[in-house]
Order: C-alpha cells, then structure tokens, then sequence
C-alpha cells in the first residue's frame, strides 16, 4: 500500500510523513522528490524547466521505484509529495493501479494565510519557490484535488494529530487498527534532522 500525502508547501508533509511512518507497522518514507534530483544531476541536462514533475521520466520513475520497493519489502511506502497537475496525478495513480498498488490519497490541507504564515516562519528568507505554489495549490484544491483525496484540514492540527488521523484512516480495517498517540520520544526521533 501507498500512502501518498499531497498538499502544497508548508502544509507539513515531511514533517508528518515522519510521523505516520512511526505508526503503520512495517512501513517506510519514500520521498519522490529524490527521483526529480536524480533526473536533475544527468548530464548535460534534461530540457529546460522549473519543476521536475514537468518531466515524463519522473512519473513514470515515481511509479517504478515505488513498485519496486513494494516488491522488494513489502509493507507501506508513506509518500509526502506535492502532486498539483491532474494528469500527472492520474499518470501516477493509473500507473500505481496497473500493478495493483493500493493507494490512500490524503492532502493536508491549510488556509492561504496559514500557509503563508508557516513558509514565511520557515527561514529567514522565505522561498519564492515554495510561495509560488499558494495559487496553484489554491487552484487544484478547487477544481480536483480535494475530490481526488481524503483531505486532512491541518489549519488547528499539530503535525502528530495530523500523522494520528492519516495512519487510522488508512489502516482502518486492519486487525488492532486503533494507534496510540505518539510519545514525545517518538515525535523527537521523527522529527530530529538527519
């Protein structure tokens, strides 16, 4: 199984993916966005672009690895990537499907001003990369997004409600599916750099 957090930045995918990893059993975080560096680091580059994602290799890359690695471990692969273009979502999702890859779709979700806020708090200097995603964010939440996932509003949620809520949803079902709430030595380990 799969279980791919979306959301624009600033919403806490990283920081949560963490988090719900510490709750579903036999489980990892597999971050596509190293797929898009690995496709950045060929030389001499891949044609111009200032997203990754706008490369076909990268979706089709996302969906091989992660077949890949269900094969080799079994288990769930927590994802925490923004996917905001509905056809590169349904290239992922249909390509995930074509080898039977269950998928539970979540999008954290925040307010613009909340989002704002928390990429503005982020570093000194906020990321122009990071604030140019609000709008569009905005956009697929609208027209698709939120009809495509299990939205989790993370607005008044800490990271490890959110990770609490996801890792229930998405192991309802499941025999002993209730998960405690994370211990503040789990929260520290999960969110500990490196």
């Amino acid at each position: 199984m799969i279980v791919w957090l979306n959301g624009t930045h600033g919403a806490g995918k990283t920081t949560t993916s963490a988090l719900v990893q510490q709750l579903i059993p036999n489980s990892r975080v597999f971050d596509a966005e190293k797929v898009g560096e690995t496709l950045m680091d060929i030389t001499p580059g891949l044609p111009e672009t200032d997203n990754f994602q706008h490369w076909p290799p990268w979706r089709q890359l996302v969906v091989e690895t992660a077949r890949r690695v269900l094969d080799y471990t079994g288990g769930t692969l927590v994802m925490p990537m923004t996917v905001l273009v509905e056809q590169y979502w349904r290239e992922i999702s249909t390509g995930l499907a074509q080898h039977a890859i269950p998928v539970r779709h979540f999008v954290l979700h925040a307010d613009q001003d909340t989002l704002r806020g928390r990429i503005e708090r982020d570093h000194p200097v906020p990321s122009p990369f990071r604030l140019k995603y609000l709008q569009p964010y905005a956009e697929a939440a609208r027209t698709w997004l939120h009809a495509e996932a299990e939205v989790i509003d993370t607005t008044h949620l800490t990271p490890a409600q959110a990770a609490l809520q996801i890792a229930n949803r998405a192991t309802a079902g499941s025999p002993g599916h209730a998960l405690p709430v994370p211990s503040q030595a789990t929260l520290a380990r999960a969110t500990a750099p490196g």
